[in-house]
This record gives C-alpha cells, sequence and structure tokens, in this order.
C-alpha cells in the first residue's frame, strides 16, 4: 500500500488512522459570482501535492465538471491518441471536450475558474457538489446530483455487473 502521509486521513472502523491517497467522497461548495469554485480543503491538498495547480476542466455531455489535473489529464490524451484520428467516436468526444474545456489554476485560496459555457450548460451557479473520482473530480449542481439519485439508483442488474467483476 502506498501511501501520501502529507494528503490526509481518516479513521477506520476500528478507529486507526489511514492515509488517504485518492479523490474520494464528497463535500458541498459554492460557485461564486465570477464562476470560481473553490475546492474543498481535503480535495486541493491531495491535488496540489500530488498533481501540482493546473488543471484541465471540461465535460463530456455539458452535464458536470470534470476537474482533471493536468498530469491525469496527459495520461487521458495519451490513451486517446491510440484512436485513429479518422474514428467519429473521437472526433464528437474532441469537439465536446474542448467546446466545454479550459485550462485552469488552482489560485492561492483554492478556487479554479469554471469555463462559462459550462456553468451555464450545467446550471453551475451556487450551491453545487464535489465528488472525487479516484484522481479527477466532479462537480454538480446540487439540484442535478439530487435528481440523478432519485432517478437513476443501482438495479439487481448493476450489482450482479459489479459481481462479475469481483465488487
Amino acid at each position: 500500500m502506498v501511501i501520501w502521509p502529507s494528503f490526509g486521513s481518516v479513521r477506520d472502523s476500528i478507529g486507526e488512522t489511514v492515509e488517504l491517497s485518492e479523490l474520494m467522497g464528497h463535500a458541498p461548495a459554492k460557485v461564486d459570482a465570477k464562476g470560481r469554485i473553490k475546492i474543498p480543503t481535503a480535495f486541493r491538498s491531495i491535488i496540489e501535492e500530488r498533481y501540482g495547480n493546473e488543471c484541465f476542466i471540461t465535460s463530456f455531455e455539458g452535464d458536470k465538471a470534470l476537474l482533471y489535473p493536468i498530469p491525469v489529464w496527459r495520461e487521458f490524451n495519451a490513451r486517446l491518441a491510440k484512436v485513429p484520428s479518422t474514428s467519429p467516436s473521437k472526433r464528437k468526444l474532441m469537439e465536446r471536450v474542448h467546446y466545454y474545456g479550459q485550462t485552469s489554476t488552482i489560485d492561492g485560496q483554492g478556487r479554479v475558474l469554471l469555463p462559462a459555457v459550462l456553468r451555464d450548460r450545467a446550471g453551475l451557479d451556487g450551491e453545487v457538489v464535489v465528488l472525487g473520482s479516484s484522481d479527477h473530480l466532479i462537480v454538480w449542481s446540487q439540484a442535478a446530483i439530487d435528481q440523478r439519485m432519485s432517478e437513476d439508483p443501482l438495479t439487481d442488474e448493476d450489482y450482479r455487473e459489479l459481481e462479475l467483476h469481483g465488487v
């Protein structure tokens, strides 16, 4: 097990301290009038210490913001580069990624500017929810994540599929 001591820690079920090395869980946040979101402290420390403060913010569908640290985004791009340039699926994905996306820097107060087109499309103003997703963050409007949780529950079929993969 790799331990990143400065990334933060939690207590497990038997009271022992477990060091965190990936982005997980959720935290409420707010998008201010200028379109900036303050990254919750626990997420921010992991991102800055492990990846630095440069990031790429985008979306694949326009329903939420995806905040990728630049090293993680580069890994994604390296995998995408293996897809032929003639692929219609690659073209569609890249159009969306670049339409909604922009690079950003986490400022000294832990804020990043969300792209205006993405803020408008995904309704990212005021109260939002930030979800950790191992190596990147997902930002949903509070209303959209509430709706998604109620309208798209885990089904018995989902559990069966996950069980096939040992989960």
